[in-house]
């Protein structure tokens, strides 16, 4: 039996630091939503008790780093399951982003062997066990959108956003997200309205979501890399509605509210870019099978 599952990126509407916790971790508020552009994941029954991972992305590990294989790992640990399995990933959110693709690979083995083993898991069931291996891998097993709290693993559902484009320009370029954290300084940041952001998405109000954007991660990433900042200007110069990096960098991304501006938007940023994406938001929760 083969199960296939689309494993979707997220971008931060709204990501506020509070403060460090005990066990080492920041304090997060985030509103954090799915946008359409996809890995595919693929899982197959072996008679082996093992599990494979396969991607022809050689930036992906196949062993114990990727998050992918510490989900099935996890899940056949937990509930005693002597069956291995084969996961396959094909890439399309790039790799280091910001945008949640080895999370949302993660989750996506979560809830497909969910179905191959016919365990009859919730998903609350599923992000909580996704928990356990990584801060975003909750919110992945939900999508749609969401308010996530404590470490990024609480999870509260809210509607989707006002339906838009999303348009992604990715740099040549690596960013620590520990560092970025340890470089933060949360006197000095401007905090962003997260209620604001909640309450723009339930009015479906697309130009109160973009005046509400915020990301207090930008104040570190963009005095480090300032080709990062450099993609946010000419994003904004090509027209794009609202613009903000998601996550710890170096991914920018701008909303764009009517189609015909989104191929000039697009053609633009190729000029300084490689990796550019034009997708529409989804912000609809996933549903088990």
């Amino acid at each position: 039996m083969r199960i296939l599952e689309k494993a979707p990126a997220k971008i931060n509407l709204s990501l506020d630091v509070h403060h460090k916790r005990l066990d080492g971790y920041h304090e997060v508020e985030m509103v954090m939503t799915t946008i359409d552009l996809a890995d595919r994941v693929e899982l197959s029954e072996l008679a082996e008790d093992k599990v494979v991972v396969s991607s022809h992305n050689r930036f992906v590990p196949d062993d114990q780093r990727n998050l992918a294989y510490q989900a099935a790992a996890l899940m056949k640990k937990r509930f005693g399951i002597k069956k291995g399995v084969s996961i396959s990933i094909t890439k399309v959110i790039p790799v280091a982003a910001g945008l949640a693709g080895g999370s949302s690979d993660a989750a996506a083995v979560f809830r497909g062997l969910n179905r191959l083993w016919k365990m009859n898991l919730s998903l609350k069931e599923l992000a909580e066990l996704g928990a356990e291996i990584g801060s975003d891998v909750s919110f992945c097993v939900y999508g749609g959108t969401a308010l996530a709290t404590g470490r990024g693993e609480k999870i509260s559902l809210i509607e989707a956003p006002p339906h838009c484009w999303v348009v992604l320009a990715k740099p040549t370029l690596g960013i620590s997200t520990a560092e970025v954290y340890k470089q933060l300084k949360l006197d000095q940041v401007e905090h962003p309205d997260v209620k604001g952001m909640i309450s723009a998405i339930k009015d479906k109000n697309f130009q109160k979501m973009c005046n509400k954007l915020g990301n207090v991660l930008e104040s570190v990433t963009l005095k480090h890399h300032p080709e990062v900042a450099m993609i946010k200007n000419q994003m904004k110069r090509f027209g794009a509605d609202a613009v903000l990096m998601s996550g710890s960098g170096p991914t920018v991304f701008g909303l764009v509210q009517y189609e015909s501006k989104v191929q000039r938007i697009y053609n633009g940023l190729r000029g300084f870019c490689d990796q550019v994406y034009a997708v529409r938001m989804v912000g609809e929760q996933n549903k088990l099978v």
